[in-house]
């Protein structure tokens, strides 16, 4: 079924519609939910949440822009809700007392479960930061509004996140190296 048919049907409860629509965005939906919460379960479960939500707010989606993108939003939403309830992104540092980042020559790609379990091991304020700047393509500005914290935050926490990345990174590569 196409996408646009699929919609369709999802407007009037098609049952069969929805669980194609489950079907082909659930793993994807979970890809993103694991790159902002550790706990699998938690995930799982806010993808469940991301689903309701989609097909109770299916009638709000007027057709422009990209519906995958209307429902990746709803999820990332979904994500930041749940940070928002057991985190505090109030970290603050002055831009001026980080010093520049530590560069790590490598030439092999990691593959998706390598770079998830790197992601995995940051700190939730700096991973949630890093998600929406670099993968999800926010501003600074948007990142701020959206996790209520000042515009410096959010970028000291991007250039934390990139400071102990590369510092993992180039860990990892040490050590396959050795072996």
């Amino acid at each position: 079924m196409k996408l646009s048919h699929i919609i369709l049907k999802c407007k009037s409860n098609s049952r069969i519609a929805q669980n194609e629509l489950f079907i082909q965005y659930a793993p994807i939906f979970y890809s993103i939910a694991q790159r902002y919460i550790k706990n699998s379960h938690t995930a799982e479960d806010i993808v469940s949440k991301s689903f309701y939500k989609i097909f109770t707010k299916i009638n709000d989606y007027n057709g422009q822009g990209s519906f995958e993108g209307w429902m990746k939003r709803i999820v990332i939403n979904e994500c930041l809700m749940e940070l928002r309830k057991n985190k505090n992104f109030s970290l603050t540092l002055s831009i001026d007392q980080l010093t520049e980042d530590i560069k790590v020559d490598w030439e092999d790609k990691l593959g998706y479960e390598e770079i998830l379990s790197l992601l995995d091991s940051l700190p939730d304020g700096y991973r949630t930061v890093f998600n929406l700047y670099v993968i999800e393509g926010y501003k600074h500005r948007e990142i701020a509004e959206i996790l209520n914290i000042s515009i410096n935050t959010s970028k000291s926490q991007l250039i934390l996140a990139r400071r102990k990345l590369q510092l993992l990174l180039k860990k990892k590569l040490n050590y396959k190296l050795a072996l």
